[in-house]
Formats: structure tokens, C-alpha cells, sequence
């Protein structure tokens, strides 16, 4: 009698969600509607997106004012008085 070989890796031969990744990533695939980022994630994410908004603000209002040329300035052209 043979001896059966042993495998290396359980990973193909698992069916449930397990907690591997590859399992996981298995799971995610079959079950999309039941994949949704933790409250806990969004609620950080809100808030590093108001706390960012905050930053550009402040920078922007910081920053110093730069004269952008209308077309009337534009058109002008300096006089040569040679």
C-alpha cells in the first residue's frame, strides 16, 4: 500500500472564509454585496479628509496674493520712447 502525499498548502482545498488572504480574496469575489468598509474606516477617513481641508485652507489663505492680468493689460503694450 501507497502512502497518499501530502499536500503543502490547504489553501485551494478550503471552502469557508478563513481569514487568509487568498481566501478572503475568494470570498470578497463570490460575496461583492456583502463587502463594505467598517464604520470605524469611514469615520477616520471623514475625518482625515476635514482635517486636509482645514490644512488647504489655511495654506491657502496664508499664501500671498499674486495680480492675475486681465485682457485690458494684456492688450497694452509698453510704449519704446528710444
Amino acid at each position: 500500500m501507497t502512502r497518499k502525499k501530502k499536500t503543502r498548502s490547504l489553501a485551494d482545498k478550503v471552502t469557508i472564509r478563513t481569514g487568509r488572504r487568498k481566501d478572503y480574496k475568494k470570498w470578497r469575489h463570490d460575496n461583492p454585496d456583502q463587502v463594505a468598509p467598517s464604520r470605524r474606516f469611514v469615520a477616520k477617513k471623514q475625518q482625515q479628509r476635514k482635517l486636509q481641508a482645514v490644512k488647504k485652507l489655511a495654506r491657502q489663505q496664508s499664501g500671498q496674493n499674486i495680480t492675475i492680468h486681465t485682457g485690458k493689460e494684456a492688450d497694452q503694450k509698453p510704449e519704446d520712447h528710444s
